[in-house]
């Protein structure tokens, strides 16, 4: 497993990467997120069907793909004043539509229940999501997105690492039995260990090659850890939907990781955290 998680590593990141920071012509990175969206949507949506809920998949899936493309700046931009609009357009379209769906569906006692995990896919999934690309397109957005990848991405790891090498103390035994304390506290240093050594800031004079964001050594800090503290905490949101559906884990499209959405949980929400700190101060 240990092997499988590191070559799907290996062999992800750099494609991760590429698409991030190649946008012109095609926007690789809105397609990779759309295309990470999509396979999310459905493999959530297969979790419920699971547990006995019959969500509209095909309806979720699409508004999913819709909220993530409605990001894009080249498709947002070019709607002018109306770009205001869109996403709330779109988060109407997503509640009142299945709400008209369900009254001719059989059984009438779930239909509620399926119009609210059909919601719930749309907004867990492609509202999350979307931040990515939002973020993307914001200005020094690629390097904004590196930063999230980095700061989960090492959390997650030396979480993973430390929690196996010496983790005792559980941290959420009845929602994710194998999280210990020691190794939240591992993904906590991993992320200021990434900050300070990959993106050095020199108090406020960015100097590494990919010329990523100049913040303060203060702010760096912070930030990678309120990250990966958003990022943990999301990563136990989509361990406490898998129990609740009954499964180990969402997919099986990445050999040692799960699903794709056993993967969007920390990096979306830690991208949400840092899209708002971005807006907030520029």
């Amino acid at each position: 497993m240990l092997k499988k998680r590191i070559l799907t590593s290996a062999i992800g990141l750099p494609v991760i990467m590429a698409a991030v920071w190649f946008q012109q012509p095609v926007p690789w990175f809105t397609i990779f997120v759309l295309i990470w969206g999509m396979i999310g949507a459905y493999e959530f949506f297969r979790l419920n069907r699971k547990a006995g809920i019959r969500p509209m998949v095909v309806f979720g899936i699409v508004m999913t793909a819709l909220f993530i493309a409605a990001r894009e700046p080249l498709f947002y931009g070019s709607l002018g004043t109306k770009a205001e609009a869109l996403i709330p357009a779109l988060l109407a379209a997503a509640i009142v539509l299945p709400l008209i769906t369900v009254l001719g569906s059989e059984p009438r006692n779930q239909a509620f229940t399926r119009w609210a995990w059909t919601l719930g896919g749309i907004g867990y999934v492609g509202f999350l999501l979307s931040y990515l690309v939002a973020l993307r397109g914001m200005e020094d957005g690629r390097n904004w997105v590196y930063f999230v990848l980095f700061i989960t991405y090492a959390s997650d790891t030396a979480a993973f690492f430390v929690g196996r090498a010496w983790g005792r103390h559980k941290f959420a035994p009845t929602i994710s039995p194998a999280k210990t304390w020691e190794g939240c506290i591992g993904g906590l240093a991993g992320a200021v260990i990434i900050c300070l050594v990959f993106l050095p800031t020199h108090f406020g004079t960015a100097t590494n090659p990919l010329h990523l964001p100049a913040l303060s050594a203060v702010t760096a800090v912070f930030l990678a850890l309120a990250g990966s503290v958003i990022g943990q905490l999301g990563d136990l949101v989509e361990s406490l939907l898998k129990r609740n559906m009954g499964a180990k884990d969402s997919g099986h499209l990445l050999p040692g990781h799960g699903g794709a959405l056993d993967r969007m949980d920390s990096v979306a929400f830690a991208a949400i955290m840092v899209y708002y700190f971005v807006w907030l101060v520029q």
